[in-house]
């Protein structure tokens, strides 16, 4: 299995959500050299390959043969996207594109956590595809820290640590 970091994981589940599975536009919030980083890691890998572009908003770079290049989504990084999300899974060569719930995975997130008896990390994990300690570093940053949001958590003894957004 191909370990991903959380930017990693987020540019490849946005591109492989898009009919087309092309990278560009990133997420908003995603900006400069780590993640020109992130996506040369990933061309590296072979989770993401280069193509022809056909919108100009979508430009990774210009070739002086091929003309304008941008990013799109292999098939192998459905694969890895769909085993990361459930690694008991054997993934057929056919797999089609990875499907999610609506909304971005912080409002799936943030949606669960508001829910009635809130969500534990295993939940979380399956309905955003990201691993635990993603899900964590996204409780205290993004919805604590950054949103500002009150977070609390006891422990169930049937679901183990359970995550709440304080009403």
């Amino acid at each position: 299995m191909i370990d991903l970091s959380e930017t990693q994981t987020l540019i490849l589940s946005t591109a492989c959500e898009r009919k087309d599975g092309l990278v560009f536009p990133t997420p908003p919030h995603l900006k400069g050299g780590p993640v020109g980083n992130c996506l040369k890691s990933l061309l590296k890998r072979g989770l993401i390959e280069e193509v022809k572009a056909d919108d100009l908003n979508t430009v990774w770079r210009h070739d002086e043969e091929r003309g304008p290049i941008t990013l799109r989504a292999t098939k192998l990084a459905r694969e890895t996207l769909a085993v990361a999300a459930d690694p008991e899974r054997a993934v057929p060569a056919e797999t089609p594109p990875l499907q999610r719930p609506k909304g971005s995975k912080q409002e799936i997130l943030i949606a669960m956590l508001r829910a009635e008896g809130g969500a534990a990390i295993p939940e979380i994990a399956a309905a955003t595809g990201w691993r635990s300690h993603s899900i964590r570093g996204a409780i205290s940053g993004v919805l604590k820290k950054r949103l500002g949001l009150t977070v609390t958590s006891e422990k169930l003894r049937d679901r183990g640590r359970v995550y709440k957004i304080a009403s």
